[in-house]
Parts: structure tokens; sequence; C-alpha cells
């Protein structure tokens, strides 16, 4: 499931592990992106400050972000860990952690999903050994029912607690930055998060819920576009495609569309894991977007999935348009200029073969250099204080010869075939 939408990572390392990880968050998110696309539109239109405002219709947005959001994920993670079964235990787990919850929460049933459905694939494999002929269908239903119901339980007293924990932990910071004018920094977690393919559990897991609690009060949210400004991406890509290797500037007209236009950020993260050092490129364009965002005072409605141009307008705030562009517009400079310079503008690409004069040989009738071989027959000139009539040195081409009295280098002739 993950792999259809992250690329395949390949070794053992810290890093690669990591990136697994990330693949697998973000096989829980990507299928349910229609979801909260449907969430954003309906947010957007019908609660008191949107396009379209209807108080019977803005009843929808709360059990959309609350309830039916969480368990699709939850569902989906169950699924990838043990298929259908695992699917719906995981479905019921995810009750367990959002009954009682004031916030969506994302990042519980990404955890308590899988975990359900990994518990019930090891009683399915202890069941299909003991289970006798005819009793299989009883055993299933009735593992399954217990499964799901114990698991609601350590939802409700275990993880859902501890997620709430995170989240508190988490919105307490994001105020103190926001108190003491440096939320611009948070950039400089987040990016570097993101291109380990962390992207999804940040936004979705963290910032979203977040984001929505703060909507609810006041109409609209920067944390909604912390994470998921276009912008540096956008910079990074289009650094690339003028100033890139030119091995990697075909592939970067399609990444643009699709990062930009179809708002899939994995895209541009290879670019950067390439290049390590272009972290700092978007570092730099996510704290310009958020500055500019701050300044102007701009917010969104929901949450914009997937993290497009047309998605962000589309969760924009009546009268919230400029604050918006400008923020992505400024984060897409920023990155750009810096990941520029960090390519050195096209001469640090290691396109162009690097050529040295040390060791060439010169061509018969060429006037040799200091330690330059002679080509065979060819008769070096007068040097400064030599007599011309007096010839050559007796340097004879031809196997075995050797060098004068005082060099200390042996001379290697080289014959030419005819």
């Amino acid at each position: 499931m993950a792999d259809a939408y992250t690329p395949t990572v390949h070794g053992t390392g810290l890093k690669a592990s990591i990136q697994r990880f990330g693949g697998h968050l973000a096989g829980m998110i990507m299928p349910n992106i229609g979801a909260f696309i449907a969430w954003g539109l309906i947010t957007a239109l019908f609660i008191p400050t949107g396009w379209l405002p209807n108080k019977t219709l803005g009843a929808l947005v709360g059990p959309i972000v609350t309830v039916l959001l969480p368990i699709l994920i939850g569902y989906t993670g169950g699924r990838m860990v043990h298929g259908q079964r695992g699917a719906v235990v995981g479905a019921v787990a995810t009750m367990g952690v959002v009954v009682g919850a004031t916030s969506p929460m994302f990042l519980g049933a990404m955890a308590v999903g899988p975990l359900a459905a990994f518990v019930l694939k090891q009683v399915d494999r202890f069941t299909e050994r003991h289970t006798k002929a005819g009793f299989e269908m009883l055993v299933d239903n009735f593992s399954a029912g217990i499964v799901g119901a114990a698991m609601a339980v350590v939802g409700v007293w275990g993880i859902g607690p501890i997620v709430r924990v995170i989240t508190d932990v988490a919105g307490n910071a994001v105020a103190w930055l926001l108190d003491h004018g440096l939320l611009p920094l948070a950039s400089v977690f987040i990016e570097p998060a993101k291109v380990l393919f962390l992207n999804n559990a940040i936004n979705h897991g963290v910032l979203g819920p977040l984001g929505a609690a703060e909507a609810l009060k006041h109409g609209k949210s920067i944390l909604f576009m912390m994470e998921s400004n276009p912008g540096p991406g956008l910079g990074l890509l289009l650094a690339y495609l003028l100033f890139g290797p030119r091995l990697l500037r075909p592939s970067t007209p399609a990444a643009i569309i699709i990062h930009f236009l179809g708002g899939i950020h994995e895209i541009y993260f290879p670019y950067v894991l390439m290049r390590p050092r272009l972290i700092l490129a978007t570092m730099a364009g996510g704290a310009a977007g958020i500055t500019t965002f701050w300044l102007t005072g701009a917010g969104l409605v929901a949450t914009p999935s997937p993290g497009s141009i047309f998605a962000y307008l589309a969760v924009t705030p009546k009268g919230g348009w400029f604050g918006v562009i400008a923020g992505v517009v400024v984060a897409t400079a920023v990155s750009f200029a810096v990941a520029s310079a960090l390519l050195g503008f096209g001469r640090a690409n290691g396109d162009e073969p690097e050529t040295s004069d040390a060791g060439a040989v010169p061509t018969a009738g060429a006037v040799p250099t200091a330690g330059a071989v002679p080509t065979a027959g060819a008769v070096p000139t007068a040097g400064p204080g030599q007599d011309a009539e007096a010839g050559p040195p007796a340097v004879q081409a031809g196997e075995g010869a050797e060098t004068p009295a005082g060099d200390e280098k042996e001379i290697q002739p080289v014959t030419r075939e005819v």
C-alpha cells in the first residue's frame, strides 16, 4: 500500500528505516485524501465564515474531522497489516481513541489501527493451528470481535491519553513560538522531517488537529499552512531546472506539475536527498513563507489536501487571497535563490569533466614544456642558454632509452604506429 505513494526505499541504515516508517504513514493517509478534500470543501463553503454559510450543512464539519477521518485512517492502517480483517478491527479500535477526544485523533488512529491488526494477525496464526474443521467462521468472527473490543478499551484508557498529552505538548510549543514571534523557526524541524517522508504524520497528525481546533474558534488557522506550503518545493525544483545537473533537468518540469498543481510533495524529496545541503533552501523558503503568512494575517479554514495551489485556494477564506498567495510566492522565491546559490548557479553541478594539462603528450613538432615527454622523432628546440648548433640532447627514442645524467625522472618514449 505504501509503495504506491512513496518511492521504494533501499538500504538498512537509520535514514532508510525512517523513510520506510514515513512511507507506511503515507500509506495510511494518501488513500483517504478524497475524504480530506470533501471535508475541506464542506468547511470552506458552509462554516459561518465560509463562502456559503449554512448552519445545517456546517454541522457536518465536526463529525467528519473528529470521527470519520480518524476511523478511515485506522481502517486503512489495519488493512495494510492484515487485510480486510485487520481493517475492520483497526476501525473498531480507532473508536476507542476517538471517543471523548476534543481534537481530531489522526495520530492516535495511525497508532492503534495497525497495532490492533497486528494483534489479530498473531491471534489468527494461533487459531489456525488449533481450530477444527467446520468452526473456522465462528472462531474468526469471535476472535475479531474480542480483539476489536479489547483494543478499543486500550484506545480509551491507554493510547488516547498518551496522544492527547503529545498533542497538548505540541500545541503548547506552537503557542510559545507564536507568543515569542518565533513561529518561522518551526521550518527548521518541519522541512528535514518532510524529506524523510514524515510529512503526513506532521501535517495530519500534529498540525492538522491543532489547526482544526483553532479554525473552529477563529474561522482560520496558519497552522494548516506551515507544512503544506508548496512554495519551498517549487523553488527547489525551479533551481534544479535551471542550474541542476543536466541529466536531471529533463525530469523537473513533470515534477513541478505533480508537486505544485497535483500537491504531491513527495516528488521533490529525492531531489533534496541527492544533495542534502539543499535542505537549507527548503528551510529558508518555509521560514520566509510562514513569516509572510504571519505578517499578513493569512490562514486557511481546513487542511489543504493534497498540498497543491488549487487546494490552497479552495480552502482560503473570503478576503484572505493576498496573504495566502504572497506567502507561496515569497517561499518560492527564497527557496529558489538559496538553492540556486547552493548549486553554484550551474557551475558546481559536476556536469563538465575537468581537464588538466598535467601529463599531456605533445604532438610531433610541438615544443614540449618542462617535464613533458617528446614523441618519437620530435626534436625539442633549444632552450634558453643552449646552443642551437650543438643539436638536441643525446636522447634516442627507442627501447631502453635512459635519462641524461642529473635528470631524476626516467623518460618513457612514446612510439607511434603508422
